[in-house]
């Protein structure tokens, strides 16, 4: 656990730079995207994909709408990435609104086409529709999932931790609880829900490990170029926003330059201080842009090959 001297340490390391002070080299990063809708938000995303996959990504995950909504552009978005670049891809995959054998046989598509990654989530339904409730004939919640997944093929797995407490738990030992279920099952990774407070992460990691939690919880960064509707969605998913926040980007809602010159710097900083306390992995939720993390990425000293010099005539 963390104590009085551990946290003067981390002070005193704070003062590090992010870019020189990695004993092993920059962080690792992964990254999440979202099925474009249309042809003209394709182009935008693989825009997006080729401007960032230089950075050299452990994986880049694909999300699935609400209720399964966006399960077909889920597929064919990772199954291009696998054919069109070198990234690892991995694909988000629910157990809303379709059987075990449903969900199997889309897993061993998966498998079929050389995606080893998922990113097993329970899911959340369409709007409107009410509280979940599980398929009568699919899996119930993530750690079904999970095992289920494995029993398919041997699939690199990663799961969903939640810093504050997912908002439908009964408790935050609970929330334990699942998030050990679900690595039980066969889980090796927990990607956290975003969090701007990087005390509520930490304080997270010390209890998770006190719960006998041994795999890597990696941060989920969201750089915030929207304050407005952040606040709004983090009411819904159970993040919270620091009043701090909001003084940063009070008085720039017309101009979306400095929003993003902000939303970098508070990203980069969240995570200089996350490495501080001995993280070195980060995911970041690109919201299907890739200026802002190309900036963070930077100023974390992940970049891609520099390009060669060209040629004296």
């Amino acid at each position: 656990m963390r104590d009085a001297a551990t946290s003067e340490q981390s002070r005193g390391r704070l003062a590090a730079d992010p870019v020189t002070d990695f004993d092993a080299g920059p962080p690792r990063v992964s990254f999440e995207f979202f099925p474009p809708k249309t042809a003209e938000m394709e182009g935008r995303l693989w825009e997006v994909i080729k401007r960032l996959e230089p950075l050299q990504p452990r994986f880049v995950s694909v999300t699935y709408g609400a209720g399964g909504s966006t399960r077909e552009r889920t597929h064919a978005t990772v199954r291009r990435i696998r054919r069109e670049t070198v990234l690892e891809p991995a694909a988000h995959l629910t157990c809303v609104a379709a059987s075990r054998a449903e969900i199997d046989a889309v897993a061993r598509d998966y498998w079929a086409a050389g995606i080893r990654h998922i990113v097993a989530l329970r899911g959340d339904p369409p709007a409107g529709s009410g509280p979940y409730a599980p398929h009568p004939a699919g899996y119930a919640y993530a750690a079904d999932l999970v095992a289920g997944l494995k029993r398919v093929a041997d699939f690199e797995i990663s799961v969903a931790a939640y810093p504050e407490t997912h908002p439908e738990a009964r408790s935050p030992e609970d929330d334990l609880d699942n998030l050990k279920r679900k690595l039980e099952a066969g889980a090796t990774r927990a990607i956290t829900q975003y969090f701007f407070d990087i005390e509520l992460y930490l304080r997270f990691r010390d209890r998770a490990a006190a719960h006998g939690v041994r795999v890597p919880i990696v941060p989920g960064i969201l750089p915030v170029s929207n304050y407005a509707q952040v606040k709004k969605f983090s009411v819904g998913c159970g993040a919270s926003i620091p009043a701090w926040m909001e003084a940063h980007f009070a008085g720039l809602d017309e101009d979306p330059d400095t929003r993003r010159l902000v939303a970098a710097s508070i990203a980069a900083e969240q995570c200089r201080r996350l490495h501080a306390e001995g993280v070195h992995e980060f995911h970041f939720y690109t919201l299907n842009r890739a200026d802002l993390i190309v900036a963070i990425c930077h100023l974390l000293g992940v970049r891609g090959p520099r390009p060669r010099p060209a040629a004296v005539a």
